[in-house]
């Protein structure tokens, strides 16, 4: 049977998948978070019944010819040819659960449908335009009333920040897009000691801010993302700088504390611009990053 005839090849989203799963451990352990688990379970069932239920009614992607078919010429009854979009149905619902704190169910279920439904309904050029998990959080944050991120959640541990560099430096080899993170975090890093130092504040301070967890995870796990981000590489690093003058504006501009994703969301429009401008192949899951 189909079923059983499994190809176990290299996929950065396996990987992807651990370090998340692993991390979303590490905050309970090590840093006491409240129990995720049913936050976790909500936005596993949601994330996973959109991802099938889109897929169904839009297209899928045919994992042996890398292109994208119907969904009636689908092999339904071999479940592997529904697992790659689950995978990144599984990314978005464990990015959520890391990132999105709320005291309501119907948060995370509100949160987990906008971030599949996005994928499908906002496109441009059969692209879609926002990282699913950074729309599903803005989408809790303007329309849910209980709605929140925790910047500080990961706290500064130094061993924390070598072990978020350690997984991400090992994803981004994966899919090719380091540019990203470290155009991102290198801009960013700048500004922040060149405003700590205007400021006349230790320039420590500024690493502190930079070693910051959740900005780490959002720098190598979120802006990362292939799918969303441009296609070219000098068009990724122009949408880099743009990311981190934004996030340091609206930081320091008008104090918000979750300026990244802010930041992320009001630059996505920034890629289709930069696509068509930077004309590059687009990636696709399972072949070579170029």
């Amino acid at each position: 049977m189909a079923i059983f005839n499994l190809k176990f090849e290299a996929d950065p989203r396996d990987w992807q998948i651990g370090f998340l799963s692993a991390f979303l451990g590490l905050g309970v352990w090590a840093r006491d978070w409240a129990n995720p688990g049913l936050p976790l379970l909500e936005l596993l069932l949601v994330c996973l019944g959109s991802q099938a239920i889109f897929t169904a009614l839009s297209q899928g992607l045919d994992p042996d010819k890398n292109k994208v078919v119907c969904a009636k010429d689908l092999p339904w009854g071999d479940l592997v040819a529904l697992a790659p979009a689950l995978k990144s149905a599984v990314i978005t619902a464990l990015g959520l659960s890391l990132l999105l704190r709320g005291n309501h169910g119907s948060t995370f279920l509100l949160a987990g449908a906008a971030a599949i439904a996005s994928k499908f309904l906002i496109q441009i050029n059969g692209k879609h335009l926002f990282n699913p998990a950074n729309f599903g959080i803005i989408t809790a944050l303007l329309l849910s009333r209980d709605a929140w991120i925790s910047p500080g959640q990961w706290g500064n541990a130094p061993w924390l920040a070598a072990l978020f560099l350690g997984a991400g430096g090992l994803i981004l080899g994966k899919v090719g897009r380091w540019e990203t993170t470290a155009v991102f975090l290198g801009s960013y890093g700048a500004l922040e000691l060149a405003g700590t130092l205007w400021l006349g504040w230790p320039p420590a301070l500024a690493w502190r801010h930079l070693g910051s967890g959740s900005l780490l995870v959002f720098a190598f796990f979120m802006i990362s993302d292939p799918r969303s981000a441009p296609d070219h590489p000098w068009g990724r690093a122009l949408w880099a700088l743009s990311l981190a003058g934004l996030t340091f504006a609206l930081r320091y501009g008008a104090h918000c504390s979750s300026a990244p994703f802010w930041a992320l969301f009001l630059c996505s429009p920034l890629t289709a611009a930069l696509d068509l401008g930077l004309p590059a192949p687009r990636f696709i899951w399972g072949q070579s990053p170029s």
